[in-house]
């Protein structure tokens, strides 16, 4: 069986990262995705990439918030990847928006609206039209020290997605749209206990403060040592990932390897 790997969305940031990290550390194909100038972003992903197969990066062109693009997409990678001789085994779904509402009279309705619609239902509609490439009972799952050893569906959450956690508050749509992304993965991680029994399953990634577009608005706010690069977000999440254990399915773990409550 051959194994492959999705990252959704890797035009920028901690996507694009996690992509070039998985051709430097595996021998997989990987699949990443961009809204547009799929070109650019293949030009970007590989780099300065050194001693990397480039045939192994497969670009296809997905918007999170146009369910047709997703669609299209997974059929590409159906064509790419037939499901009777190969499957997903890691799932990266790192879609994120936010916009930092400090008291209920700044929440914008069309702003929340689009932030629920890029960090929950964009991980929703990836786990809709994607989940069917990931192991079933019956499927024969590669053995790698560079990969967990089960298939995992990851979804990007974070810290302030935790109800448990939330002792400041604010940041009204970007919590709650986080906290649904950990229920969301409780569930369908719920579902590939049916589906995959011990062969996959599903966790949330909390990546730290990272220094990208998303944050960049708080970088001065955040100590150095606690501000990290992309590169070290993806380094520190694959490392995560691939010390899961079936046990840790369905939870959060942050960057290291530590559960953030629900």
């Amino acid at each position: 069986m051959q194994a492959w790997a999705l990252v959704s969305p890797a035009s920028r940031g901690i996507g694009l990262e996690l992509a070039r990290r998985l051709l430097r550390t595996t021998s997989i194909p990987v699949v990443a995705t961009a809204r547009k100038d799929v070109d650019h972003t293949r030009a970007q992903i590989l780099g300065d990439l050194r001693n990397v197969e480039e045939d192994r990066l497969h670009m296809l062109e997905l918007d999170v918030l146009e369910e047709q693009t997703i669609q299209n997409a997974a059929q590409e990678a159906g064509k790419l990847f037939p499901k009777k001789d190969s499957y997903l085994h890691l799932g990266l779904c790192v879609p994120g928006l936010l916009y930092p509402e400090k008291a209920p009279s700044q929440i914008d309705y069309d702003d929340a609206l689009l932030t629920f619609r890029t960090n929950t239902l964009g991980p929703m509609m990836l786990m809709k039209h994607f989940s069917n490439f990931l192991p079933r009972k019956s499927t024969s799952v590669l053995a790698s020290p560079d990969l967990p050893k089960q298939a995992i569906w990851a979804n990007m959450s974070a810290r302030v997605g935790s109800i448990t956690d939330n002792r400041l508050g604010g940041w009204y749509s970007y919590r709650s749209s986080k906290a649904a992304v950990n229920q969301t993965t409780k569930t369908f991680d719920n579902y590939l206990r049916t589906s995959a029994g011990d062969k996959a399953m599903s966790i949330a990634l909390h990546p730290g403060t990272v220094k990208t577009g998303l944050s960049q608005e708080f970088w001065n706010n955040v100590k150095g040592e606690k501000l990290f690069s992309p590169e070290f977000a993806a380094e520190k999440l694959l490392d995560v990932i691939n010390s899961r254990t079936i046990d840790d399915r369905g939870r959060c773990w942050d960057w290291k390897g530590e559960e953030i409550p629900p």
